[in-house]
């Protein structure tokens, strides 16, 4: 987090600048992670629950979490009827502390932006709290996103403005044109951490793929 307490978490991996920055200080933080966010009133995994539910059927198999963390949504998931979640992280050390909640069937130590190691079609959703924001994800990785999820099935995903207003946007605008996704929800604009500092509001976002 940014309060000084903590080491200025939060802000160190908005500035990072390559994949491995941001793992190794994710990894720092992982310990202290779930208490950090939940003190700041972490918005991202609950907006995500709820889109989730609307748009993918009760215990549809098997879904990925990209960008998993801790299993703050893992959890979840779990709880709510969705049987098989298969988390990816940049951060090993976070997907440590994912594993000892034990409502993943899967973990992938990998980051979103490149190839990923799945079957066209494999996931019949997926969810990304979170992750397109400052120093992180940006819309290259919606290509991949896209080829492994089934049609039909739905991507959640939270953007913050700084990113959907820096050609984000474009690129949605773009996939719909094509029909390759159908914008099927999209949030109203809201601060992912009431008790932060960095008040840049972000939206939730539900593509289904064509």
């Amino acid at each position: 987090m940014t309060d000084g307490r903590h080491g200025g978490s939060l802000g160190a991996v908005y500035d990072a600048k390559r994949p491995e920055e941001v793992a190794s200080l994710y990894d720092g933080w992982a310990e202290t992670y779930d208490a950090d966010m939940a003190a700041n009133g972490y918005r991202h995994p609950t907006i995500c629950l709820a889109l989730i539910a609307r748009h993918v059927p009760r215990g549809a198999t098997p879904l990925l979490d990209a960008g998993a963390g801790t299993g703050l949504i893992g959890e979840w998931l779990s709880i709510t009827g969705y049987p098989e979640v298969e988390a990816l992280d940049i951060s090993a050390g976070m997907l440590n502390q994912a594993a000892k909640k034990k409502v993943y069937t899967r973990l992938h130590t990998l980051a979103l932006g490149g190839s990923l190691p799945f079957a066209d079609g494999h996931f019949a959703g997926i969810v990304s709290a979170g992750v397109f924001t400052t120093g992180h994800v940006g819309a290259e990785a919606l290509p991949e996103l896209i080829r492994i999820c089934r049609k039909g099935g739905a991507i959640v995903l939270t953007v913050k403005n700084t990113l959907w207003e820096s050609g984000f946007a474009d690129r949605v605008a773009e996939l719909v044109a094509s029909d390759t996704v159908t914008r099927a929800e999209e949030t109203q604009p809201y601060v992912s951490m009431p008790g932060e500092a960095d008040t840049v509001p972000s939206r939730g976002l539900v593509l289904v793929v064509r």
